[in-house]
């Protein structure tokens, strides 16, 4: 089977392009020996079926980055490549288009956005530039589909030609040559779009706007997430189909072994989906009824910010906070979705360009980000004691985020790299491509993130089935009694919290805590492991090796947080003062954090290109 490659700049259409060409079916891989991932997939001709490749974006296939590395090795594989180039910005995208010519392999040449060029008074003649290039060039409108059957059409026409190699300089000459004999620019006046544009980035108008867009995009979310979790799969899926199924089978079990494995624990002699920890029970639920609902909301959220344009707008925003933590814009993405669920914000974290970046997003997400469940919980319980105990558990949490990035940014090794991306003109994004984009990051979590979910589970039941959670919870009891002043059976509780957080949360109110212990015991829940799905999807993303570290974190942190407001809260300082006290701290630090964050990135990007010159020298060597 011959491979055909997608090769772009960033931001081009290239994965609309792609969906368009293979449809729903397809597979989201890593690349052998690297986190970097591609999407592979199948094209289907009358003659012929072709394996489809859409490659990392990049301007140039000289790497800078692993990313780039992978796609110049997929160049490399390639039978035919199909170079896909923004006709908005001609000269740029042309750069790259060179360099593939150079490598002597079929090409066809897909000039995208061809209608918004006309509609920013860009004319190009798609005939000329295919006269001057030697290779098919088809005009595109990948969102809509047009002229993607003619790309399809071309492939038979493939053609390399033959170019000799040329520095930047020649190319760069060559390629102004090519769009003055191609392209005719005409003045035409400002739209409003434009205009808006232009705000979304500027502080004083764009700081606003993105707050609104979370606040909808995170309303939508929940709103969304919660009618069909309730009414579709509470009442009609678990209630009247599948638990009815699960009962019949829970009699035929019997007590035993598999019961446990398979159904769990019975909650006064009835499956509770949430609680019973069976594998058929709460890993079906959790999966497909607790956290599904939420991931397609805000997946399709999600693809509509970035076929919108809206999306590296938001990241350009965040960019000057998350910096000060050693991440970038992006990583503002699974922060936030992880107010509904961790289980989606562990996966959106893989979008993060380096390993480095996407252990600090994970583990600082999982530690300070409480999902949905628990934060109602948390609303309804602690809130009866007044808004003062709220206000220092969120405030706790900020001060964790901001101490706990810096901690990381700092002593972690490895360099970030700027985040450096193309910012798209605003666009309506198209029903069909978002459905495909769905399907595809639907496919994924159902073949990689779902097997975790349920391995965690029954992981538990061994544990729960050994006697090895009543022993843990014996072996800390002084631990919780003498640093966090919590009563010994709060213990089974903070274990339980590994299973389900919000239902530890809820398991709080019979101990007659005082309001200090709770916010202690809330607080505690929160940060010191994630849940058992999100765990288990956070070691699939992270590693054993990572996850382990970030797992160390988890105790450090939850113990240190503990035991701190054991000492102050109510003895030292009253709950309202003590919040007042944590933000500040918290803000005071973010705004240190900026006169380090520029000497250390550039001592880490130091550090990077000696370690590479080092790398090349012993290769010549």
């Amino acid at each position: 089977m011959r491979k055909i490659v997608l090769v772009g700049n960033p931001n081009v259409g290239k994965s609309v392009i792609f969906s368009q060409l293979t449809g729903a079916r397809v597979m989201i891989s890593n690349y052998p020996g690297t986190t970097v991932e591609f999407t592979r997939g199948e094209l289907k001709t009358k003659a012929e079926t072709f394996e489809i490749l859409d490659s990392p974006g990049t301007y140039s296939l000289t790497p800078t980055c692993r990313a780039e590395e992978v796609t110049a090795e997929l160049v490399d594989q390639a039978d035919i490549i199909v170079n896909i180039v923004n006709a908005t910005n001609l000269e740029r995208n042309l750069f790259l288009t060179t360099q593939l010519l150079e490598r002597g392999i079929p090409m066809v040449i897909a000039l995208n956005m061809f209608d918004e060029a006309a509609q920013k008074g860009i004319k190009i003649n798609p005939e000329k530039l295919e006269e001057l290039l030697g290779v098919p060039v088809v005009p595109t409108i990948a969102i809509s589909g047009e002229g993607v059957k003619d790309i399809v059409r071309s492939i038979a026409s493939a053609r390399k030609v033959e170019r000799n190699p040329s520095s930047d300089a020649e190319r760069w000459s060559e390629v102004g040559s090519l769009v003055g004999k191609v392209q005719v620019v005409s003045h035409r006046h400002r739209t409003w779009i434009e205009v808006l544009q232009d705000a979304s980035l500027r502080p004083l108008t764009g700081i606003p706007l993105a707050a609104l867009v979370l606040y909808l995009t995170f309303k939508i979310v929940i709103g969304a997430g919660e009618f069909i979790h309730d009414v579709l799969f509470n009442r009609i899926v678990f209630g009247m189909l599948y638990g009815p199924l699960m009962n019949k089978l829970s009699a035929l079990l019997g007590e035993g072994f598999w019961h446990d494995v398979l159904i769990g624990q019975l909650v006064e002699g009835e499956i509770c989906f949430e609680e019973s920890m069976g594998m058929l029970t709460t890993g079906v639920f959790v999966s497909f009824g607790l956290v599904l609902p939420f991931l397609v909301t805000f997946y399709l959220l999600l693809g509509i910010l970035e076929d919108s344009g809206y999306l590296p707008r938001l990241a350009v925003m965040a960019d000057r906070l998350m910096h000060r933590i050693g991440l970038h814009g992006y990583a503002i993405v699974p922060m936030i979705l992880g107010l509904g669920c961790n289980v989606p914000a562990a996966l959106a974290a893989r979008n993060l360009e380096s390993k480095r970046e996407r252990f600090i997003a994970c583990t600082i997400m999982a530690i300070t980000v409480p999902c949905m469940a628990q934060t109602a919980l948390i609303f309804g319980l602690v809130g009866r004691y007044g808004g003062a105990y709220l206000a220092v558990i969120f405030a706790t949490l900020f001060l964790i985020w901001a101490v706990l990035g810096m901690v990381t940014d700092r002593f972690m090794p490895g360099y970030t790299p700027s985040m450096v991306l193309e910012i798209p003109p605003y666009r309506i994004p198209h029903l069909s491509s978002q459905l495909k984009k769905l399907a595809m990051r639907l496919n994924h979590f159902f073949c990689h993130a779902v097997p975790y979910i349920f391995g965690g589970i029954f992981f538990i039941n061994i544990l729960y089935t050994a006697g090895i959670i009543d022993f843990l919870a014996a072996l800390f009891e002084p631990v919780v009694k003498g640093l966090l002043g919590l009563p010994g059976e709060a213990v089974t509780t903070l274990l339980i919290g590994f299973l389900r957080k919000d239902v530890a949360v809820a398991m709080l109110e019979p101990l007659n805590l005082t309001p200090g212990q709770f916010v202690v015991g809330t607080i505690v829940l929160a940060t010191y492991f994630p849940c058992a799905a999100t765990f288990s999807i956070l070691v699939r993303e992270l590693g054993v090796k990572d996850m382990l570290v970030s797992a160390a974190l988890m105790i450090v942190t939850s113990l240190t947080a503990g035991t701190v407001l054991n000492l102050l809260l109510d003895r030292l300082l009253p709950p309202l003062h003590l919040a007042a006290v944590f933000v500040l701290l918290a803000l005071l630090l973010i705004i240190a954090a900026g006169g380090t964050s520029d000497r250390r990135e550039l001592r880490d990007y130091e550090s990077y290109l000696l370690k590479g010159n080092r790398t090349q020298k012993a290769g010549l060597d």
